[in-house]
C-alpha cells in the first residue's frame, strides 16, 4: 500500500504545482494589465483559486485515474516517463492560453473561449499575426519558456527505487476506493463546490468588482466551459407573450407619408476608431467631418470584437452571446437587414472587406445578409499594397473601393471594413514617421489609416455619385487602451464614434446627445430615407424617442437609459450607476434607487427573452 500512497502525493505534488503556475500567470494577467483592473483583493485571490481548482480539476481526471489505478505496470519507468510527458503537455498547452491572453485581454476585455479560439475564418489570420504578435509581445513568449521549463524542472517523479509489490484481492478493493474517492474530490472541485449548479463563466462577478471579473477567471475554465456548447444562448421566459410585447417588442415599422429618398448609402466601419482614438490629435480628418455631419456624441459598439460589428451595424443583431453571431449555431438564422431590404428598393448592394477572402466569416456573412457581391483581398485590383500579414492597406483599397463604386449603378448600397488599424498595426514604409505615434501603440496606424480616409473622400468628391450619396461611419469596437480612466471602464470600452454624413443636405448637421448603438444605424439609415417597411432591429431610429442602449460582454448585460447605467447578470442586478456624473463608476445606487432598479430590470429582462426567443427559433425576420 505504500507504493500507492506514493503515487497518490506524485499526483497531488502535480496537481499542487499546477495550480502554483495558474497563480503566477494570474499575477503576470494582473500586472501587465494594470490600468484595467481594479485593485486586486484577497477576495479575488479566493475566487481565482474556486475557478482555478476547477479547471485544473476537469483538465486532469483522466490523469488521476492514470496515477491511481491499481496495478504494479504503472510502477514501470516506461509509464512513467510516458505518463509524465503527456501530463506536461497537456497541461502546458492550457497554460499557454493564460499567457496569450495576458494580451488579447487588452483587445477583447474579455477572457477567451472555446467559440471564440475556433472561429472559421481565423486561419489566415493566425498564420500571419503570430509572427506579429510574437515579435511585438517577445516578453510574453520569453516569460512562457522560462514557466515551461521550470515546470519540467519542478515536475516530481515517483522514486525509481520503488519495488513491485504483490497486490490482494484486499488491496484491490481498497485502492479502487481511494481513486473513486478521488474522482469524487476533483468532481467537487470542478464543479465548484456542493451548490446546487457548476460554477459557470459569469460567476466570476461574485468575487469582486465588475471590472475584475477576467482576473477571477482563467483562460482554460472559460474555454472548457464553452467547448461542449453546442447552442449559445438559453431560452429565457420571464413574461409571457402579452406582457413581453406591452414591455419591448422588436419590430419597427416605417410607413413614411413622403415618397422614398434613392440616395446611394455608404456604410464606412472603421477598425478600432473607438472615442479613445479620435479628438486627440490622431484623427484630423474624422475630426473635422464630425463637424460636417449628424454627429452621434454617445455612440456605442454593441460588441467587443470585429466579428460582433458586422451583423450589428448591418442587421440590427445585437451580440448578446458568449460567442459571435456570425460564428454561432445560429449563423445561418434567416435575417433580414439592410442588404436585402435595399436589394428590393433596386439597390445594388456589396460589401468590401480588405482582408484576406474568408476573414473573420465575412464572406458567410455576406451571403447570408443578401449583398449582391463580396470583395476581398482576392478581388483587389491595383498596385501592389499587401501589409505582408493582414491584408490590403487602407490607402489603396479604399481607392480602390472609390474606383468600385464609380462603376456600379446607381443607387447602391455598399459598406466598407477597415483594416489597417489592426493589430500588428503596420503602416507603409513610406509613412513611417509621417503620423504621431500617440499614447497607444494603436494610434499611429489609428492616424494612417484616417489619412487613407481622407484620400477616400478626396477621390470620391469628384464622382458624380457623391452629392446623391449618405455616408454612414462607425468604429466596430474600441481599442485596447486609452489614456484616461474612463475608457477602461464598462462605459468606456464601448463608446465609439458614429455619425451620418450627407453631402446634399446641410440640415443633416449637429450634435445629438441621445445614447445610439450601432443597431440603431439600420433603423435610422431608412428612417432616414424614408423607405417603407416592417423588420425586427433590436434598436431603435434616431427619430425615436427612446433612448436606451443594451451591450454584453461574458455573462453580463449593460443597459444604459438617459444617464444612467445598469449592471445585470444571474438574473439580479448588480450594479447601478450615474454614469453621467459618476464617469469612473465608482457610486453603485443599487441600494439606494430601488424603484429605477426595478424600471430598468423590467426592460433588460424583456429584451433578452425577445432577443433569445427570435433566435433561438429563427424569427429574425418577419
Amino acid at each position: 500500500m505504500n507504493n500507492y500512497k506514493k503515487c497518490i502525493a506524485l499526483f497531488l505534488k502535480r496537481f499542487l504545482l499546477i495550480v502554483l503556475i495558474y497563480q503566477l500567470s494570474r499575477a503576470l494577467f494582473y500586472f501587465m494589465n494594470l490600468d484595467l483592473f481594479d485593485t486586486f483583493t484577497f477576495q479575488t485571490f479566493i475566487g481565482g483559486l474556486f475557478f482555478d481548482f476547477a479547471a485544473i480539476s476537469y483538465l486532469n481526471i483522466i490523469f488521476l485515474v492514470a496515477h491511481l489505478l491499481p496495478g504494479n505496470f504503472k510502477y514501470s519507468s516506461s509509464y512513467q516517463r510516458v505518463l509524465k510527458i503527456t501530463f506536461y503537455v497537456v497541461n502546458l498547452i492550457f497554460i499557454a492560453t493564460n499567457f496569450i491572453d495576458i494580451i488579447y485581454y487588452r483587445f477583447t476585455s474579455r477572457r477567451s473561449t472555446f467559440g471564440m479560439i475556433t472561429a472559421k475564418g481565423m486561419e489566415q489570420e493566425a498564420i500571419g499575426l503570430i509572427p506579429s504578435f510574437l515579435a511585438e509581445f517577445w516578453y510574453i513568449a520569453l516569460i512562457f519558456i522560462a514557466i515551461s521549463i521550470l515546470f519540467w524542472k519542478l515536475l516530481p517523479d515517483l522514486n525509481k527505487n520503488i519495488t513491485r509489490q504483490d497486490i490482494t484481492k484486499k488491496d484491490y478493493v481498497l485502492k479502487f476506493s481511494y481513486l473513486a474517492l478521488s474522482i469524487v474530490v476533483l468532481l467537487i472541485l470542478g464543479r465548484g463546490g456542493f451548490q446546487k449548479k457548476p460554477i459557470k463563466i459569469v460567476d466570476g462577478i461574485k468575487y469582486g468588482a465588475l471590472s475584475n471579473t477576467a482576473l477571477v477567471l482563467n483562460t482554460p475554465f472559460t474555454i472548457l466551459k464553452t467547448i461542449a456548447k453546442k447552442e449559445d444562448i438559453e431560452n429565457t421566459t420571464y413574461y409571457n407573450t402579452k406582457e413581453l410585447k406591452s414591455i419591448y417588442n422588436p419590430v419597427i415599422s416605417l410607413h413614411p407619408n413622403k415618397p422614398a429618398i434613392k440616395k446611394n448609402v455608404v456604410i464606412l466601419i472603421l477598425e478600432s476608431f473607438g472615442n479613445e482614438n479620435i479628438r486627440r490629435g490622431q484623427t484630423p480628418f474624422l475630426d473635422s467631418l464630425i463637424t460636417k455631419s449628424y454627429y452621434f456624441k454617445n455612440g456605442f459598439a454593441n460588441g467587443k470584437v470585429s466579428i460582433d460589428a458586422v451583423p450589428s451595424i448591418l442587421s440590427s443583431i445585437p451580440s448578446l452571446m458568449n460567442n459571435s453571431f456570425i460564428t454561432s449555431s445560429y449563423s445561418l438564422n434567416k435575417i433580414n437587414g439592410l442588404p436585402k431590404i435595399f436589394k428590393n428598393e433596386g439597390y445594388k448592394t456589396s460589401f468590401f472587406h480588405g482582408a484576406f477572402n474568408g476573414s473573420q466569416n465575412f464572406d458567410q456573412y455576406a451571403k447570408v445578409a443578401g449583398f449582391d457581391q463580396y470583395f476581398g483581398k482576392d478581388e483587389y485590383t491595383g498596385k501592389e499594397a499587401f501589409d505582408g500579414r493582414w491584408g490590403i492597406f487602407d490607402e489603396e483599397f479604399l481607392q480602390f473601393y472609390a474606383e468600385k463604386l464609380t462603376s456600379f449603378k446607381q443607387p447602391f448600397f455598399s459598406s466598407l471594413f477597415t483594416i489597417s488599424s489592426h493589430n500588428p498595426y503596420i503602416i507603409p514604409e513610406k509613412y513611417k514617421g509621417k503620423f504621431p505615434k500617440g499614447t497607444t501603440v494603436i494610434q499611429e496606424s489609428i492616424a494612417y489609416s484616417d489619412y487613407a480616409l481622407k484620400k477616400f473622400f478626396e477621390t470620391a468628391k469628384k464622382q458624380k455619385w457623391y452629392n446623391n450619396t449618405l455616408f454612414v461611419i462607425s468604429s466596430d469596437h474600441t481599442s485596447a487602451g486609452g489614456d484616461q480612466e474612463a475608457d477602461q471602464t464598462n462605459i468606456g470600452k464601448f463608446r465609439i464614434p458614429i455619425l451620418f454624413f450627407d453631402p446634399s443636405n446641410p440640415e443633416l448637421v449637429g450634435v445629438d446627445e441621445k445614447n445610439f448603438q450601432q443597431i440603431d444605424i439600420m433603423p435610422s439609415i431608412l428612417d432616414y430615407l424614408n423607405i417603407k417597411t416592417d423588420m425586427v432591429s433590436f434598436g431603435k431610429s434616431y427619430k425615436s424617442k427612446d433612448n436606451f442602449v443594451v451591450y454584453y460582454l461574458q455573462g453580463t448585460y449593460h443597459y444604459i437609459k438617459d444617464d444612467y447605467y445598469l449592471a445585470f447578470a444571474n438574473n439580479q442586478t448588480i450594479g447601478l450607476y450615474n454614469w453621467k456624473k459618476d464617469v469612473l463608476l465608482e457610486d453603485n445606487l443599487i441600494n439606494k434607487d430601488k424603484a429605477k432598479v426595478k424600471e430598468y430590470e423590467k426592460f433588460i429582462k424583456a429584451y433578452i427573452q425577445s432577443f433569445n426567443e427570435r433566435i433561438i427559433y429563427n424569427k429574425l425576420a418577419l
